[in-house]
């Protein structure tokens, strides 16, 4: 043969990167240019959500708004980060009012954050989003028992408030619940036996494998118990730091925002942004604590602006997610039965659903905020009650595409099989059918934030924790006065994060519709 051809040299290498052309022909295609390797529904959708700048920047936003969900405690704070004093005895003292004085919440969740966050990162990358899901399970039981342990707590102290009043007109009157709520053995063994049921009860549900459920809900159970017992008693929320720092008796380091939410000056109602605590109270430069700026102005009661808008980010993120996943979980269910069953069902739960549909949410909070007692104002009713309400839209999404599944093939065969109904409805239907759920929850995420700041902005929201839309009330005084700060900060921090989710939403409803697909192809 006089070919010199070597087989070897004509053929592409396989180490060469082959570029992609821009565009195909069918032809091509059929012959394997331009093919690009099959990849899930999911990892497909994700690959043109992140190729939008707006969907990546929303993220973004969204990372920064989390991130300060869980540390702002600890970056803005008025208690000294480290602080040295002399006792009476004449010896020198030193310690962390910050860390002393954390709530059992702010524990938890930078438990959560600080183990958490390597556990997903570091490890077998095929089951990160597996170890996410732990991650979010364990820190749902957390927060359960928190929850329960709080309504249980204000149960206590009405008791012993009127057990003291009793003690007053009747010396035999028993105030056996007052060790409870005072000392903080009182809280182990509350937050240790609420801990024990919902350990019992999370263990048991069928929702992962029971070799990762059950260690991390009771790793969970024990972080939530030890976190409420440390910090049974309530936290300062009036402190004269920044006096006695004046005066020499302490020498004190603070963090990055040297300011609480709730610490106020009455001689510093709404200064502009970048006040100096020392001039704008008449202290001496020689006496004014170092470095003692408010950033972005204070408001009405003198308080700090910039954090109250940091701890307000875990307001929103709680509001919204919480919120959201009641409503998901709710919604979701009705939406599968009515669709998997159809007929009378259909029927008879279709109209529960228009019943829902025809309550106003903002309005029912605003009646609920006046009538329901103090211990019942807090931010978990308020979740309770915004997911409750706004499960309607996902209850349809759901139905519409259950009864386009019902008759599929998979599904009959998994019926024919003998699949158990709740197998065939979450494990075989819903994943064929959760997509369009998923973006309607973005926008609920959305919905139920814009809900929150306007029940502050109107001073019904929580009174337990500072609110973005609370800041934005105080932006007009009585006297009809507009500080443009206290409207700037919280409205752009609404704005960003409401148009976050929204953008997202949207990625993600692009990235699933079919006909869009069809013309990326």
């Amino acid at each position: 043969m006089a070919s010199s051809s070597n087989p070897k040299s004509s053929a592409p290498s396989a180490s060469a990167p082959s570029a992609q052309p821009a565009a195909v022909t069918g032809v091509q295609l059929m012959r394997g240019i331009g093919a690009r390797p099959a990849r899930g529904f999911w990892a497909e959708a994700w690959s043109q959500v992140v190729k939008k700048p707006t969907a990546v920047a929303a993220m973004a936003w969204l990372a920064v708004v989390a991130f300060f969900a869980f540390f702002a405690p600890v970056l803005a704070s008025g208690h000294p980060l480290w602080m040295s004093w002399t006792d009476a005895a004449g010896v020198r003292q030193s310690g962390s009012p910050l860390w002393q004085n954390l709530r059992a919440l702010d524990l938890i969740l930078l438990a959560l954050a600080l183990a958490g966050t390597p556990y997903i990162l570091f490890g077998e990358r095929g089951r990160r989003m597996s170890r996410v899901w732990t991650v979010i399970g364990a820190g749902v039981v957390a927060i359960a028992i928190l929850a329960i342990a709080s309504f249980v707590q204000g149960r206590l102290e009405a008791a012993a408030t009127e057990a003291a009043r009793a003690a007053i007109r009747s010396a035999s009157a028993e105030t056996f619940v007052q060790p409870l709520v005072r000392r903080p053995s009182g809280g182990y063994i509350i937050a240790g036996a609420i801990a024990a049921v919902v350990t019992v009860v999370f263990s048991l549900l069928p929702v992962g494998r029971p070799g990762v459920r059950v260690p991390a809900v009771v790793l969970a159970s024990l972080l939530a118990t030890a976190a409420l017992g440390a910090r049974w008693t309530p936290p300062l929320e009036r402190f004269d730091y920044t006096q006695r720092e004046a005066a020499g008796a302490i020498t004190a380091t603070y963090t990055v925002v040297p300011w609480s939410p709730a610490q106020r000056y009455s001689e510093l109602q709404r200064k502009p942004p970048l006040t100096v605590f020392g001039k704008a109270t008449g202290l001496k430069p020689e006496a004014a604590p170092y470095g003692r700026v408010f950033l972005m102005g204070t408001d009405a009661f003198g308080s700090d602006v910039l954090s109250q808008v940091l701890h307000a980010c875990r307001l929103s993120i709680s509001i919204g997610v919480v919120s959201t996943c009641i409503a998901l979980l709710i919604g979701v269910t009705m939406g599968a039965m009515m669709g998997y069953f159809g007929g009378w069902v259909d029927l008879l739960l279709y109209r529960v659903v228009e019943i829902f549909m025809a309550v106003p949410v903002l309005f029912l909070l605003i009646v609920a905020v006046a009538v329901l007692p103090d211990e019942f104002k807090t931010t978990y009713v308020i979740m309770g009650i915004i997911g409750c309400f706004t499960w309607t839209g996902m209850a349809r999404f759901t139905r519409a595409e259950f009864l386009k599944l019902r008759h599929q093939d998979f599904v009959q065969a998994a019926q024919a099989t003998g699949v158990p109904l709740r197998s065939v409805l979450f494990k075989h239907m819903l994943p064929n059918g959760v997509a369009p759920v998923l973006v309607d929850t973005s926008f609920a995420v959305a919905a139920a934030i814009s809900i929150e700041a306007v029940l502050s902005y109107l001073g019904l929201g929580p009174v337990d924790s500072p609110s973005w839309g609370k800041l934005l009330s105080s932006a007009i005084s009585q006297e009809g006065e507009f500080k443009p700060w206290l409207a700037i900060y919280p409205g752009a921090a609404i704005f960003l994060t409401v148009l976050s989710y929204n953008l997202i939403g949207e990625a993600l409803r692009d990235a699933i519709d079919p006909k869009l697909k069809k013309a990326r192809v």
